[in-house]
């Protein structure tokens, strides 16, 4: 195990080290665009045109792909628990870059293979599991959880703090590889990306970033170690076995998920969507900057109020916010039905990152987290794995999205009714920040 205090002691920085973590925490997360839905987005024609797949093919490369890798987070999630975030990070950095030089040459070594349809879909299928495993999976989930035991008093506003700048990154990230494709080929900008996160970003990462505060001789919040003072309460552990029998779980992990199925499937089919009511490409592209201006807002207020309160009522009125965007969709050829959408997805999405981020910590305690926290991600990246076919295949049905919108509004409101009855308590025990 490489001690905390190589290359250097982090006692002996100027500030408090946690918020070099929370530096690096959010940089991870940022480097895990190559592996989430909006960075590989970017080179759905550049693969279509390379492996000779059609867009269905593709599509279901990507489903069975996605599905794939959510089967084996909650493992990964237990490797973070023995291994812990600094490794963690690095080795996910390095494989994920790895993949992308893969995914890089896969229309070459299909030709050299013979250059079937079958054999350049299994072997794009390949690249996408690899890149949403250790891309959307692992970086995404080891560099959240590095973060939170650092901080406890103000947990909440520190990951909203880091959330407001993945935002940003996230929202820019397409124009951004668009430009590098443009400039330099869809193969070239593949290279750079895995260059940037797999050398630079993982050996940064290995030298800065700290498991915890204890290992380095510090207490969480920068609390002075000889005060005898009270911290804030920290939740007993639980193991994933005790948690799956927890119906606090099942409902904070199922609203979560119901938000990667429907947000996914709105994104993905977002042209298709408003040029069904009438509303042009220009107009759907116009709702993502009301949404994120919610989002960010939203995100905000409730980072900074969780830490003052429980999570119950953040739950409930995401779940609401929810229902609110579903009704825009369903009413989106009126021009209320647009900001309804926008409103609802916008404060709801905010608020699902709040929850995202502090639920499992808060109910489950840090023991387990990365197991716990990994067996949910993998329900939320199933889920926005099926969303795009779910919507596809109900517009076949039904002839427009309007029908699995409302059977999506469905599960949301009995999601909501549930939330209101569930006893929502947080057990806690007291922990002292003097030691002996």
């Amino acid at each position: 195990m490489i001690s905390a205090n190589w290359p250097f002691s982090p006692k002996k920085f100027p500030f408090f080290y946690g918020w070099v973590v929370w530096g690096f925490s959010t940089l991870g997360i940022l480097f895990s665009i190559p592996g989430q839905t909006m960075g590989l987005a970017v080179f759905t024609d550049s693969f279509i045109e390379v492996l000779g797949l059609s867009r269905t093919e593709l599509s279901l490369a990507y489903l069975i792909g996605t599905v794939g890798s959510s089967l084996f987070l909650a493992r990964a999630g237990r490797w973070y628990d023995i291994f812990g975030g600094r490794t963690m990070i690095t080795i996910a950095s390095v494989a994920l870059s790895l993949m992308i030089i893969y995914v890089s040459y896969v229309d070459i070594l299909s030709a050299s293979l013979g250059g079937s349809v079958w054999l350049s879909f299994t072997l794009i299928m390949i690249g996408y599991f690899g890149v949403r495993f250790f891309g959307q999976g692992v970086l995404t989930s080891c560099s959240r959880n590095v973060l939170l035991l650092w901080f406890i008093k103000k947990r909440g506003l520190v990951g909203g703090m880091r959330n407001v700048f993945v935002s940003l990154g996230f929202s820019i990230a397409p124009l951004i590889l668009a430009s590098l494709i443009s400039f330099y080929g869809w193969r070239e900008s593949l290279w750079i990306l895995a260059f940037l996160g797999g050398i630079i970003f993982s050996l940064l990462a290995f030298i800065f970033i700290r498991d915890n505060p204890e290992s380095c001789g510090l207490k969480a919040d920068g609390l002075d170690l000889e005060s005898n003072k009270k911290v804030d309460s920290e939740t007993e552990s639980k193991t994933l076995a005790e948690v799956k029998r927890s119906p606090i779980f099942w409902i904070y992990s199922l609203s979560l998920s119901m938000h990667a199925l429907f947000g996914t499937a709105l994104v993905f089919h977002i042209i298709s969507i408003f040029e069904e009511v009438g509303k042009s490409k220009a107009e759907a592209f116009s709702y993502f900057i009301p949404a994120a201006i919610f989002s960010t807002t939203s995100n905000l207020l409730a980072s900074w109020a969780s830490d003052k309160m429980n999570l119950k009522p953040i739950l409930i009125v995401m779940l609401l916010s929810f229902c609110i965007g579903s009704l825009g969709f369903i009413n989106l050829q009126k021009d209320w039905g647009f900001w309804l959408l926008a409103l609802g997805f916008g404060i709801g999405g905010g608020l699902w990152g709040v929850l995202s981020n502090l639920t499992f910590i808060r109910f489950f305690g840090p023991r387990h987290l990365g197991e716990i926290s990994g067996f949910s991600s993998s329900l939320t990246v199933f889920a926005s794995a099926i969303g795009p076919a779910a919507f596809s295949l109900g517009y076949d049905f039904f002839g427009n999205y309007a029908a699995p919108a409302k059977i999506c509004l469905g599960f949301l409101i009995a999601l909501t009714l549930t939330s209101v009855f569930l006893d929502h308590k947080e057990s806690k025990k007291k922990l002292l920040v003097s030691i002996s």
